[in-house]
C-alpha cells in the first residue's frame, strides 16, 4: 500500500488544529463532492480521498498512530505485539531492540515480522482499513424510501435509503472499506448523512412545524385552507376568530418514523395573518362602520 499524505491531501501542515483539519475538509469536500462532478472520476477518488484523510486526522488517536507509523497505522498495536516478541525471542537476556526502518514507514518491518515467514505469514490477517464518507439529503429525499447509486472504489453500489433518516445519522456498508491485508476481511464504509435545512419545513425528531398565511376575513369569520405537506396537499379548516401566531396540530401528518412502516410524527402550524394593503375607499369606510360599531 503506497504512503497516502493525509496532511497533503487537505492541504495542511502537521502541527494543524482541528479546527483546520475541520475547515480544509469542508471546503475541500464541497468542491470534489460526486453530486457537484458527476462525470469526473478524478473528483470523486479526490474525495474518497478526503474523507479518509479527515477520518483519521479528526479523531485524535487515530492521527496520534498515523504520525507515528505512516500508512501501517492500523496495524500499530500489532506491530508493537510483533516487536515485543521479537525482542524476546532474538534477545532472551532483555536487552533492548532498536533499528531503523526509514522513519514512519515500517512496510520492510512489517514484511519481516508477517511475509517474511511462512510460519508467520499464515496468521497476518488483518482487516482493511474503514471509510467514511458523507451524503447529502435535501428534506424532501428523507421523507421518502428511495435508492441511490455511489461509486465505491470505481464500482456502482446501489443502497436503500430507509424514510425519516436523521441529520448526522451514519450507516454502516459492511466489506466496502479497505482491502484486507493477507487475506484479511475488508474494512467498513461509513456514510453519514448530512440533510439540508428546508425554507419551509422545521424538523424536530419526527415532527414537522410550517408558518401558514391566511387573510384576515378567513381569520376573522373561519373557512377552509388548501395547506401543501410533505405527503401532498390537505384542505384544513380555520376556526372563527383564529389569533394571530396561534397554533393548530395535525396528528400524524409530519415525517416517517425511521424503519417504522407508517408511523409519522405530527404537523405543527402556525398562523400568521395577512393584513391586507392598498385598500379601496370603500373598503376602509366599511372597517371605519366596523371600528365605530365595536367601540
Amino acid at each position: 500500500m503506497d504512503f497516502i499524505d493525509y496532511y497533503e491531501i487537505l492541504g495542511l501542515k502537521k502541527n494543524a488544529t482541528d479546527d483546520e483539519i475541520k475547515k480544509a475538509f469542508r471546503k475541500l469536500a464541497r468542491k470534489h463532492h460526486p453530486d457537484l462532478n458527476p462525470n469526473d472520476k478524478e473528483a470523486n477518488k479526490k474525495f474518497q480521498q478526503i474523507n479518509e484523510a479527515n477520518e483519521v486526522l479528526s479523531d485524535p488517536v487515530k492521527r496520534k498512530k498515523y504520525d507515528q507509523y505512516g500508512k501501517d497505522w492500523q496495524h500499530s498495536e500489532q506491530f508493537e505485539k510483533a516487536q515485543q516478541s521479537g525482542r524476546r525471542s532474538a534477545y532472551p537476556g532483555g536487552q533492548d531492540f532498536s533499528g531503523s526502518f526509514g522513519g514512519n514507514d515500517f512496510s520492510d518491518f512489517f514484511s519481516f515480522m508477517f511475509g517474511g515467514s511462512e510460519s508467520r505469514s499464515s496468521q497476518a490477517k488483518f482487516k482493511g482499513q474503514d471509510y467514511n464518507s458523507e451524503l447529502q439529503l435535501s428534506l424532501r429525499d428523507a421523507y421518502i424510501t428511495h435508492q441511490q447509486t455511489l461509486n465505491i472504489n470505481g464500482k456502482s453500489v446501489r443502497i436503500t435509503i430507509p424514510a425519516g433518516i436523521e441529520n448526522g445519522q451514519v450507516i454502516k456498508l459492511k466489506g466496502y472499506g479497505a482491502r484486507g491485508v493477507n487475506g484479511g476481511t475488508n474494512g467498513d464504509l461509513f456514510i453519514t448523512f448530512s440533510i439540508a435545512p428546508d425554507p419551509r419545513y422545521k424538523r424536530k425528531g419526527n415532527d414537522l412545524h410550517i408558518t401558514e398565511e391566511i387573510s384576515l376575513y378567513t381569520a376573522v369569520l373561519g373557512g377552509e385552507i388548501t395547506i401543501d405537506t410533505l405527503g401532498g396537499k390537505i384542505k384544513l379548516k380555520v376556526l372563527p376568530e383564529t389569533q394571530n401566531g396561534s397554533k393548530t396540530r395535525l396528528k400524524g401528518k409530519g415525517f416517517p418514523v425511521y424503519k417504522k412502516e407508517g408511523e409519522f410524527g405530527d404537523l405543527y402550524i402556525t398562523y400568521h395573518i395577512k393584513i391586507p394593503t392598498h385598500l379601496t375607499e370603500k373598503e376602509k369606510t366599511l372597517f371605519r362602520e366596523l371600528a365605530s360599531i365595536k367601540s
